[in-house]
């Protein structure tokens, strides 16, 4: 009797998970496009280009003059004294170490600019999915964009939609 009552109650409860189960609500939405639809993120790649142009005109400018040198020492070369040659080879030397070290510096740079620049979109789109989440009731939110979703339903709601209109994007 004892094995009857324990199955009953079992069973209950399986009938009342799978009655459950059939309430939740799944949504998903590709932040990447969310992200870049924004009229801010545009501004951030706009002011993240204007940054690279201007560090890449410094990089061409330190390359041109390391190339004058260079052009300069291998016309004089076979003329110089053994002490003025080693002092140019050694001004090359120099200014290609420079070079690689602006270029390292300058792709730091740019990748902390871009952190500064998306952290605050990328916060302002969470906000917002969460909100979402919330007023709708939705257990879970996917992100498709990072190819980690393998399948979804037509069941799935797109909360993009939601997610667009509680950010201010059309």
């Amino acid at each position: 009797m004892n094995i009857l009552k324990t199955l009953g109650i079992a069973t209950s409860l399986i009938v009342a998970v799978a009655a459950n189960a059939q309430d939740l609500k799944f949504a998903h939405v590709d932040t990447q496009a969310l992200v870049s639809a924004l009229p801010e993120h545009q501004a951030a790649q706009t002011q993240l280009q204007d940054e690279a142009k201007k560090l890449e005109d410094q990089l061409t400018v330190m390359s041109n003059d390391l190339q004058q040198k260079y052009e300069d020492y291998m016309s004089q070369r076979d003329s110089l004294p053994e002490l003025i040659r080693a002092t140019k080879e050694k001004e090359i030397q120099d200014a290609q170490q420079r070079i690689q070290s602006y270029q390292q510096m300058a792709q730091q740079s740019l990748s902390q600019k871009e952190q500064q620049l998306l952290t605050p979109i990328l916060e302002r789109v969470q906000k917002a999915i969460d909100e979402v989440g919330k007023e709708n009731g939705f257990v879970y939110i996917f992100d498709i964009s990072s190819q980690v979703i393998l399948y979804h339903s037509e069941q799935s709601i797109d909360a993009a939609p939601l997610i667009k209109a509680k950010l201010g994007v059309k």
